[in-house]
């Protein structure tokens, strides 16, 4: 399976929502070739959700896991906390008040 580059990845999915009319912007820029992508969703009331790629290793899949979710300050504190250890990371910041994120869509996983 080809595998994008994480800059790629990260166009196509801001090119994805901008086509459904969901303001998004890159907060961190990682990497370009390998850098890791969180996707913060900030829902504007207050309160947000960031989300990150996992592999299962029984399925052999990748899939988009809740990393932190509450108060917007509470997930911008674990998203630096990720940054500290990984400099490559890439932090996409997507506001829509009804939670639409589209990373349940397919060509996203």
């Amino acid at each position: 399976m080809t595998r994008f580059t994480a800059e790629f990845w990260v166009q196509a999915y801001l090119a994805r929502l901008r086509l459904m009319d969901i303001p998004a912007f890159v907060t961190s820029h990682g990497d370009d070739t390998a850098g890791a992508v969180l996707v913060k969703l900030n829902t504007l009331d207050g309160q947000a959700c960031a989300f990150h790629r996992t592999y299962d290793l029984m399925s052999g899949t990748r899939k988009w896991d809740e990393l932190a979710a509450g108060a917007e300050a509470d997930v911008d504190a674990s998203i630096r906390r990720q940054q500290e250890f990984d400099p490559d990371l890439w932090v996409v910041e997507v506001e829509d008040r009804q939670g639409r994120h589209l990373l349940d869509e397919p060509g996203l996983e």
